[in-house]
């Protein structure tokens, strides 16, 4: 099977939709939220669950690559490389590749946007970054300079927001609006299981950390590749009319971010406070069991894995389920209050009970509240998009908010333990952020 679309003779920006898949769609006009906007039609069941399989493979395989380096063998990495205070050096990691994330998210949305290719808008991106992105995160885990690890993770950073802001942008491009909530759970039940699976797979290499590299550097370029076999191929845009007259000045006024467009920003807004209180403690979980709770290295492994079989069980279930129900509905913003409102909840069980089972508790209802989110907030975002021309552009701006809240709760949480030399005061904080992401959502207007 070729990764490539064929290319498609007539010159138009809405082509036939007979022109472009006679077997796979079906022109029905009189159900627009029904219509595939890349057809122009009702697509059939059969592309639909391509695109589940792709939605779900993508989000899956990235998420455990990343989490597997992330969540355990980076901040091991350091440990076992001898540097001064792994904890800040590991802060200092994240705080640098999220930036270098925020500025890459954003620019390959937007080029994404104005590319025109015969191979589609979106597809070259994502197959160059799952190249980019595995090779580099391999090469991370031969390095023992924290500096030279934290330049060559900055570049894998760069390979997966390649990836990801092209990919996002299809539920946009591709997905009917009936069916943005199903599509969006599926990303997100491959990334909320992705995750925990991660630090599971990734704490059995705690004391091999070059074999996890290597199987977490092939699971990242696979999310891309394997992908692009799943979903049916992207039409061609080499003959689609040009954005702009490409000038560099026009480039750079791309990057504008919307005007009068207010449900945007709040919904930034609500992923941004969420995010800082997913990665307060997501980030430092092994530190957490270590020095919070009082585990050893050993003890802390077998802690983690049990936490990463509990999120991954919840958030599968809550991540599955909660999509299809937004669709069913019609509903997107109840569900992300809710979920972020239950989030803080499970965020307050380890504070409460500083031990073992608390951190249990938090995997298990935390993780039930972040994989609804993780399911509906995405099809959130893309129902508040002021213009689809410019989806990718605009998720970009979005998904600096995810890039934001990822710089945000690691140096938020070093600099409490740093100043406190504690992590007690990281959980009320958190706790804090997500329930202000929930009012931010309140506020919403455009979308139920």
């Amino acid at each position: 099977m070729s990764l490539h679309p064929p290319s498609i003779p007539e010159s138009s920006t809405n082509p036939q939709p007979e022109a472009l898949a006679p077997d796979d769609a079906t022109p029905d006009h009189s159900v627009p939220d029904r219509v595939a906007p890349d057809l122009g039609a009702v697509p059939t069941r059969a592309r639909m669950i391509r695109f589940g399989a792709g939605f779900l493979a993508f989000g899956l395989l990235w998420a455990v690559g990343l989490a597997m380096v992330a969540n355990v063998l980076l901040p091991q990495r350091l440990t076992d490389i001898g540097v001064a205070s792994p904890d800040a050096w590991f802060g200092t990691i994240n705080s640098v590749t999220a930036v270098v994330s925020l500025v890459s998210n954003l620019v390959f949305g937007n080029l994404s946007d104005r590319i025109r290719s015969r191979f589609g808008r979106r597809t070259p991106w994502i197959l160059g970054g799952a190249l980019l992105g595995g090779a580099s995160l391999f090469l991370v885990g031969t390095l023992g300079d924290p500096v030279a690890i934290m330049v060559m993770y900055c570049v894998t950073m760069v390979g997966l927001n390649m990836m990801l802001a092209p990919a996002v942008a299809v539920i946009s491009d591709r997905v009917p609006l009936s069916m943005r909530g199903t599509m969006s759970a599926f990303f997100g039940a491959g990334a909320t299981v992705g995750y925990p699976l991660g630090a599971l797979i990734g704490a059995s290499f705690i004391t091999a950390t070059l074999s996890g590299y290597t199987l977490a550097a092939i699971l990242l370029a696979a999310a891309g590749v394997i992908t692009l076999f799943a979903w049916p191929r992207e039409r061609s845009a080499a003959h689609d009319a040009p954005r702009d007259a490409g000038t560099f000045k026009d480039l750079l006024l791309s990057f504008r971010p919307p005007r009068r467009a207010p449900d945007f920003y709040r919904a930034f807004a609500g992923r941004l406070f969420m995010l800082v209180s997913y990665q307060m403690i997501a980030a430092y979980q092994l530190y957490i069991v270590q020095n919070y709770v009082g585990q050893s290295v050993v003890e802390s492994a077998a802690t983690i894995s049990t936490m990463s079989v509990i999120t991954l069980v919840v958030g599968l279930v809550a991540s599955l389920g909660a999509g299809p129900l937004s669709d069913k509905i019609g509903r997107r913003k109840a569900p992300v209050i809710v979920a972020s409102l239950l989030f803080a909840v499970g965020v307050a069980m380890p504070w409460i009970f500083p031990s073992t089972t608390g951190m249990l508790l938090y995997a298990g209802i935390a993780g039930l509240g972040y994989g609804v989110y993780s399911s509906v907030d995405q099809a959130l975002n893309v129902d508040v998009l002021p213009n689809q021309e410019e989806a990718g552009k605009d998720l970009g701006i979005l998904n600096l908010a995810t890039t934001l809240g990822q710089t945000l709760g690691p140096i938020i949480t070093s600099s409490v333990v740093v100043i406190t030399g504690s992590y007690l005061l990281i959980f009320p904080i958190s706790i804090t952020m997500a329930i202000l992401g929930a009012l931010s959502i309140v506020g919403i207007k455009s979308v139920r």
